[in-house]
């Protein structure tokens, strides 16, 4: 009885409707966002030594912007306008100082010569 060849090709280019490759499932999660939690405790006889809560939301930059979460645009070491504002921010705050001691020190040299007077 001979045995007919099967076509792979054909076999392997079927698609099932669902995700089927990483690449899509990938695709999926960045689009939808998934949340993986999780709590490790560590107790020695009945005392609560250590508790751990671990979150963890893995989407795309969109999705993450969607749900109201934007820690990296304000994060000095990862956003360049972060960096930008904390050293705007510096500047300010460098700027005010100097001002207040050059007060103070017109201040004091007022007094000093109306001391002398």
């Amino acid at each position: 009885m001979p045995v007919e060849p099967v076509d792979t090709c054909e076999t392997f280019t079927h698609r099932p409707s669902g995700p089927s490759n990483l690449a899509d499932i990938l695709e999926r999660i960045l689009d939808k966002g998934i949340v993986i939690a999780g709590d490790v405790k560590i107790d020695l006889l009945d005392i609560e030594l250590l508790t751990i809560r671990l979150r963890l939301f893995i989407s795309s930059v969109d999705t993450a912007r969607k749900a109201g979460i934007n820690w990296w645009e304000t994060e000095p070491s990862l956003s360049t306008t972060a960096n930008r504002d904390a050293l705007v921010d510096e500047n300010r705050l460098l700027r005010e100082r100097i001002a207040d001691l050059e007060r103070d020190r017109i201040a004091e040299h007022e007094r000093d010569t109306l001391d002398r007077a």
